[in-house]
């Protein structure tokens, strides 16, 4: 059967993008379509958690991401005015990164060009229909609308998902109960200091007698990002105009006065909707980002969850397309990322409470407060806002089955190298060290799909379990395989054909 392409994706934001070049590294060949016709000029998300960069990292692509970019040590939960703590965590990136969408988008789209991917602006997905060989898309171009073939579709196309809504998958949530209009702009008036109010919002105003708030965020020199919200009130759609005199007489309400907001460059509102998709795969047809889960932006959680769906998705169906994935490998994307999304929404529909000014939830907010300054607490948030903690259900016994190995320094017989150096090319990784010697010859078979690193040791505070010697990696860094240094390799043989698949004759 003839292909146009081997995927199609729907959508150019960080997702889709990162899908794309995650699709092109394992050399599938990738259409993605974008019914914008140009790039946007503002920036919704503006942070990248620690995993999001170390998953950059895996791939050659971090430093491009720092250079330019200031680094937020601490994080944020409800903007309760303590910081989340990243430093004792096993990460070289313990910030948050600032930097805006915009740039993230630039640079990923960048790296879709290069790997050979192609993109196509303008051209918007109208209709779908799949059989069991393939998905036939309907495309709305410049030029009129045209049909493409491929094997399979991925909709990374937001909230209001053309291709979720055409696939009939519900999108069941919680209706919001908090609504805020944003303005990126430049302010005459001084900007009153949020005491209280967190890292990511050192300006602002708490007015409890009207269940509402004014935060803002410096963007750059002179530009600010100014949100006000208000609780329990009736709402205008999110989809209607909104204007530069709804944020004035919104900061005025606020505010006291509209600050001589001036040289506004972007507006918008959000709610605390939140939502996740009845399911993120319908045959051919998958969901991520924005398209399978939407909540309030708390944390700043959004765009790295849709940016790790895309890092666990696209190994997987590019194996799928080579031909060389077991049996159930692509199910195992719903089965691992719907928790992960669970998660957030739990804990950003908690935060939407957190930052609700009503007086009946002072007492919430100040024993919150004492939580979050015991480490144990401060931990368990940190790691599950970045998704340092997160652990796959992966079948195994050792603790470090299912979790991201750092970035750590090996000694090899080529000298001091880093273990994320051999990820760049988006296969397996088998590390070893001189207690497991023949765990390597396991492996011939899976040549090309998984690399062996023979280390002499491990340098650095993050040195695994001692009791290891040797780790069997997937491509986006989470351990399947971990073997002792007595009693041989019992399982690693099960692993590989469980994530990589047969061995080649």
């Amino acid at each position: 059967m003839r292909y146009d392409v081997d995927v199609v994706v729907a959508g150019a934001g960080p997702t889709g993008l990162m899908l794309a070049a995650e699709l092109r590294l394992a050399g599938a060949r990738v259409l993605v379509v974008e019914r914008l016709a140009e790039p946007v000029d503002f920036s919704k998300a503006l942070g990248m958690h620690s995993r999001s960069v170390e998953i950059l990292e895996m791939r050659g692509q971090a430093q491009d991401f720092l250079d330019g970019a200031s680094t937020l040590k601490g994080g944020n939960f409800a903007s309760l005015g303590v910081p989340l703590q990243f430093g004792d965590f096993d990460t070289r990136h313990p910030y948050v990164l600032f930097i805006p969408q915009v740039r993230t988008e630039q640079l990923l789209t960048r790296r879709v060009l290069e790997l050979g991917g192609e993109l196509r602006r303008g051209h918007a997905l109208t209709a779908l229909a799949q059989d069991e060989e393939s998905v036939t898309v309907q495309i709305t171009g410049p030029d009129g609308p045209y049909e493409v073939r491929s094997r399979y579709l991925v909709g990374c196309d937001g909230g209001g998902s053309t291709v979720r809504k055409l696939l009939g998958v519900d999108f069941p949530g919680q209706e919001p109960h908090m609504f805020a209009v944003i303005a990126d702009a430049k302010f005459s008036e001084e900007m009153p200091r949020g005491e209280g109010m967190g890292p990511m919002r050192p300006y602002g105003v708490m007015r409890p007698d009207l269940r509402a708030w004014f935060a803002a965020f410096p963007l750059e020199p002179d530009v600010y990002r100014a949100t006000i919200a208000f609780f329990d009130r009736p709402y205008a759609d999110r989809r209607a105009p909104i204007t530069e005199e709804d944020v004035r007489a919104a900061l005025r309400e606020v505010a006291g006065s509209d600050l001589g907001m001036h040289d506004v460059r972007w507006l918008s509102r959000l709610t605390d909707t939140s939502r996740q998709a009845e399911r993120y795969r319908s045959g051919r047809v998958l969901l991520a980002g924005d398209a399978c889960h939407i909540h309030l932006p708390a944390g700043g959680q959004g765009l790295n969850l849709g940016f790790q769906d895309a890092f666990n998705l696209g190994w997987k169906l590019g194996a799928v397309v080579a031909g060389t994935a077991p049996e159930g490998l692509l199910d195992t994307y719903e089965a691992e990322r719907y928790p992960v999304a669970q998660g957030v929404l739990r804990n950003t529909r908690a935060q939407a409470v957190l930052i609700d000014p009503d007086p009946r939830y002072e007492g919430l907010r100040e024993l919150m407060i004492e939580l979050l300054r015991l480490p144990e607490t401060n931990r368990y948030l940190a790691g599950l806002i970045s998704a340092l903690d997160l652990r796959y259900d992966i079948p195994g016994e050792h603790p470090l089955v299912g979790r991201r190995v750092p970035d750590l320094t090996l000694a090899t017989a080529e000298g001091e190298r880093r273990l994320g150096e051999y990820f760049h090319a988006g296969r397996g990784v088998l590390l070893t060290l001189p207690s497991a010697p023949d765990a390597a010859d396991l492996v011939t078979g899976w040549k090309g799909r998984v690399d062996v690193v023979a280390a002499t040791g491990v340098q650095g505070p993050y040195a695994p379990d001692p009791e290891v010697s040797a780790l069997l990696m997937r491509p986006d860094g989470y351990v399947c395989w971990a073997g002792p240094a007595a009693g041989g390799q019992e399982g690693l043989v099960e692993a590989l054909h469980t994530w990589f698949g047969a061995p080649a004759e």
